[in-house]
């Protein structure tokens, strides 16, 4: 188990800048190391390093932390999707991932979506939220 410990540190610090680790750099390593998204947010934890650039826009952002903005509109297609995945009246990362896979949209956009619809998005993948 040490070797994997040490192999997921590694593979993390090389990816590191300013002691931040991007969304996007932290499912590069899940993916590579074919580990769960959120064994690597309790890494990035441990290494006292911070998640930045939240791929929904929800957090790691510069002034504003997060970048996420509401839509003037939202498409029926999308807001039937997002009615349709709730849990508790919120959607889940996952949920949200997987409907821009669905839709042929991007992540944002289905975040965007949300803050239109006024629904938060819950349990980041990585642990952030």
């Amino acid at each position: 188990m040490p070797e994997k410990i040490s192999l997921l540190e590694k593979e993390i610090m090389s990816r590191v800048t300013d002691n931040e680790l991007s969304c996007v750099a932290a499912f590069e390593i899940a993916g590579k190391l074919h580990i769960p998204e959120s064994d690597i947010g309790a890494a990035a934890d441990r290494l006292s390093l911070k998640l930045v650039n939240c791929q929904l826009g929800l957090f790691g952002y510069k002034p504003d932390k997060k970048i996420v903005k509401a839509q003037e509109t939202v498409s029926a297609e999308l807001k039937a999707a997002i009615s349709n995945s709730l849990e508790d009246g919120r959607l889940s990362c996952i949920k949200a991932w997987e409907i821009a896979v669905k839709l042929n949209t991007q992540r944002f956009s289905v975040s965007c979506a949300c803050e239109t619809l006024k629904i938060k998005i819950k349990e980041c993948r990585l642990g952030a939220f």
